[in-house]
């Protein structure tokens, strides 16, 4: 399902945001954060408990998300342990139970064979196109359920939090 709102109106609403966070009434900022963390929150659970019913903890499954869509499809460990927010050591030990499982592999780089670079296998990427199959469904029912002012307010306050502003765009697909 595809939701197209006025960009005018999401930029609008980014910029009231912005200025309730500075003033004395923050409930404006608070409304879009509340929307954009249930947003968040909801679909986060939902990819989660997918993941478990594919037989996969779900830190693993971001690891195998963050590779995969990766520019090149490959990561090294550190930026692994960066993009899940984790210890090198830690990202280490997931990589290394997902290199048993078939669903990453590890190879060396051309340029310097000190650094480890870590691939998702076929294996892998089945395993994650099965279960955004699945969350799909769920997800298409959750978005019936959002209201367009929540919707708005979520994305608003995403735009604030990555540091864009929507300029003069007459629409945007959501």
């Amino acid at each position: 399902m595809t939701v197209v709102v006025s960009a005018s109106r999401l930029e609008r609403k980014r910029r009231e945001a912005v200025r309730a966070r500075e003033g004395a009434d923050r409930s404006p900022y608070f409304q879009g954060v509340a929307a954009a963390r249930y947003a968040i929150r909801k679909i986060f659970r939902m990819v989660e408990e997918e993941a478990k019913k594919a037989g996969i903890d779900p830190l693993a499954h971001q690891a195998l998300i963050q590779v995969y869509g990766s520019p090149n499809a490959e990561l090294r460990v550190k930026e692994i342990a960066e993009r899940l927010d984790i210890s090198p050591a830690f990202a280490s030990s997931l990589i290394k139970g997902l290199v048993e499982k078939g669903l990453l592999m590890r190879s060396k780089a051309d340029g310097d064979r000190r650094v480890t670079l870590v691939s998702i296998s076929k294996s892998g990427k089945q395993l994650l196109h099965a279960v955004d199959e699945q969350v799909q469904l769920h997800v298409d029912y959750f978005n019936k359920q959002v209201t367009p002012e929540e919707r708005e307010a979520a994305v608003s306050i995403l735009l604030f939090y990555v540091g864009v502003s929507l300029g003069g765009a007459a629409a945007v697909n959501l």
